[in-house]
């Protein structure tokens, strides 16, 4: 029995699966939480690298304590990363400052003049924004800079003593063409003349990234030697995850932030920068939607009635359809899609009564979805089919959640039984480099079949709630429109 590890560094813990290939099935699973580096200015979240590999030997000591899961059985890991963090090193590997991350939104400035400098949209969330800010605002430590690097890009070096970066993950940092599959050479020497020297080589999809060294070998617990894969960003490790390897198969995840992809083999390029045009890890592409807000928005509900998930939802069903005037606009932490990073959230249209757990959370429920409903029709508008989404992520075990997001998105929306879709989908990664590396061509979405089970029906949109839903929408990228301008 050949196992294959894979593993998802995210943004508020890292998550573990272990998969047995030949059996099709899921053998092992662990994680462990972490928060963000606290007492920062406003809009900065850092988190440092030390946590990321603290946390993945904790996991991999957890796996390993299960029954079946032996050293000696694994054939290759593959490594999931949160998209965008800027991680800097100095001539000795070490790091240099903690790392900044995809929702930091303190690099605004710099991301619309960046914007403006190359002539497209470059997000604030995007890699190319921070390493300004790093050259701007702490030239000090740009000057010990001599490695740039993505999250995941950070956590393969320490377990092969390579550097490395992949299409997926780099098309994501701002720098990159998605259709040529590499670096622009002019935006990144505009950025700084040292910076095409201070980025890692490019490998191709389905290439290994090297293989565990001693170091390496020592953090997981498991033997030196064993192949480790590309691996990818969290987004494109999730698409592998939950199917979305073919055209055809859309995938909504929904977790601290929201997104929304497909597989394409061609690139979808959007002329107002709202759908990143994305490299997919496994080769073709992976246009994607991301919003910032979405269970930060419940989580903070529950935080402030002191309640849970369970008991709110159940007391939000009686909440009507639009929650009897309030509309949740929900940007608590700025916004990507629509591109609002210094945006804050605003309740509409409160009246007395309003300010009670289940109508505030329905409102949140609300807000988040038509947020997210927004950005899925840019993605029709673009060309994109959207005739059936699969979802993963922890909120999609919410039941009233799933049923307004179906009616949003008018198409049936179905959950996948394994819900860490971006470990799942590093492990399945690993799997495909490792038939590669035997002599074994085989498509991905064969290998991830055995993986993609449904947890119960879906849920169907229904055409009264339907239409009120898409009044709704109407009413708030109305409401959006009028505080920020035509976004």
């Amino acid at each position: 029995m050949a196992l294959h590890l894979g593993l998802d560094v995210g943004t508020q813990g890292t998550k573990g699966v272990v998969i047995d290939g030949q059996a099709g099935s899921v053998v092992a699973r662990a994680s462990t939480a972490y928060g963000l580096i606290e007492g920062l200015p406003a809009g900065a979240a850092e988190q440092h690298p030390s946590t990321w590999l603290a946390a993945v030997g904790d996991v991999c000591k957890q796996l390993l304590a299960q029954p079946g899961v032996k050293p000696d059985a694994f054939a290759s890991v593959g490594v999931s990363g949160q998209q965008h963090g800027l991680v800097v090193l100095d001539e000795a590997g070490e790091v240099v400052r903690p790392a900044k991350l995809w929702c930091d939104t303190s690099t605004a400035t710099e991301a619309a003049e960046l914007s403006e400098r190359f002539g497209r949209s470059v997000p604030t969330g995007f890699t190319a924004s921070k390493i300004l800010w790093l050259k701007r605002l702490e030239p000090e430590a740009w000057a010990r800079v001599r490695h740039v690097l993505l999250p995941h890009d950070y956590i393969n070096y320490v377990l092969t003593g390579e550097f490395c970066m992949e299409a997926g993950d780099a098309s994501g940092t701002g720098l990159f063409d998605p259709v040529a599959r590499t670096f622009n050479a002019a935006n990144v020497a505009s950025l700084d003349e040292r910076l095409p020297d201070l980025l890692p080589p490019l490998i191709e999809a389905g290439s290994p990234a090297g293989e565990l060294h001693s170091i390496g070998a020592e953090l997981l617990g498991l033997p030196a030697g064993v192949l480790v894969s590309a691996g990818g960003g969290d987004n494109m490790m999730s698409a592998v995850g939950s199917g979305a390897t073919h055209p055809g198969v859309v995938v909504a995840s929904l977790g601290t932030s929201g997104t929304v992809f497909t597989h394409s083999d061609e690139p979808v390029l959007d002329p107002a920068g709202q759908i990143a045009p994305f490299c997919a890890s496994i080769g073709g592409w992976l246009p994607l939607l991301c919003v910032m807000n979405l269970t930060g928005v419940t989580e903070e509900v529950c935080a402030g009635f002191g309640s849970d998930h369970g008991t709110l939802t159940a007391a939000a069903r009686s909440v009507p359809v639009g929650c009897d005037g309030l509309l949740w606009l929900p940007y608590l932490a700025g916004e990507r899609v629509p591109d609002l990073p210094q945006a804050s959230g605003s309740l509409l249209g409160m009246r007395a009564g309003h300010l009670r757990g289940p109508t505030l959370y329905r409102a949140a429920l609300e807000g988040t979805s038509l947020n997210l409903a927004w950005g899925v029709n840019r993605l029709r508008a673009l060309g994109v089919q959207v005739e059936a989404v699969n979802l993963v992520g922890g909120a999609a075990r919410n039941k009233l959640w799933r049923e307004i997001l179906a009616h949003l998105f008018d198409c049936p929306v179905t959950v996948l039984a394994e819900p860490e879709a971006a470990a799942l989908g590093a492990a399945l990664q690993g799997l495909w480099t490792w038939r590669r590396a035997a002599g074994q061509e085989i498509a991905v979405h064969e290998l991830a079949q055995p993986f993609m089970g449904a947890t119960r029906s879906a849920s169907e949109p229904d055409p009264i709630m339907r239409a009120a839903y898409a009044e709704l929408l109407d009413q708030f990228q109305a409401e959006v429109r009028a505080r920020y301008g035509d976004v």
